[in-house]
């Protein structure tokens, strides 16, 4: 798979929400975890039961402005508002970083305005904050990786996932994104 992504919390109250979604990161692959403004500290998260704090890189940001991301990775917020594209209609960017918000109030004004892409998974309710994580991290590997095709009927056997071939090399030109 190519590519990377990250996931973080702002302004979370919750310690045990915070290991439960960085123990779910360590299981998918995530490169790196992070929060924003988070009132506590990670040591408090005792659920985080992978050691995820000792496997993956934790950034900590004390605000919004002070959130630095690698070149080229977009910020994307997981979040239920109107503005948001549902999750099985959304194209993982391949270097994400993904934000989740408080548990009561989501993600603030300026953090939404901070992402470039907000998403929202079409629940009837508002999901637990770490399980709304590992849905997203969920469907970007289902994105990105390859799986065989899942077979028409229950029970039946899938069609094997064909070997891959390489090809001849692509030249690409790296397109710079222009920042507004």
């Amino acid at each position: 798979m190519r590519g990377y992504f990250g996931i973080g919390v702002e302004n979370v109250s919750k310690p045990m929400n915070v290991g439960n979604l960085f123990r779910s990161a360590h299981a998918f692959g995530a490169s790196f975890v992070f929060t924003v403004a988070a009132p506590f500290d990670l040591a408090e998260a005792e659920s985080d039961t992978s050691d995820a704090r000792g496997q993956v890189p934790v950034y900590r940001f004390d605000s919004v402005a002070a959130l630095r991301l690698p070149e080229d990775c977009r910020l994307v917020g997981i979040e239920l508002d109107d503005r948001a594209v549902d999750l099985p209609s959304f194209r993982h960017p391949r270097c994400a970083a993904y934000v989740l918000g408080q548990e009561r109030g989501g993600l603030s004004a300026e953090m939404i305005e901070a992402c470039e892409f907000l998403i929202r998974i079409p629940t009837r309710f508002s999901l637990n904050l770490a399980t709304a994580g590992a849905v997203v991290m969920y469907d970007r590997m289902l994105a990105f990786r390859r799986f065989a095709s899942r077979p028409l009927m229950p029970g039946a056997e899938g069609e094997p996932l064909p070997p891959h071939v390489f090809g001849e090399p692509t030249w690409r030109r790296k397109q710079r994104r222009v920042k507004e």
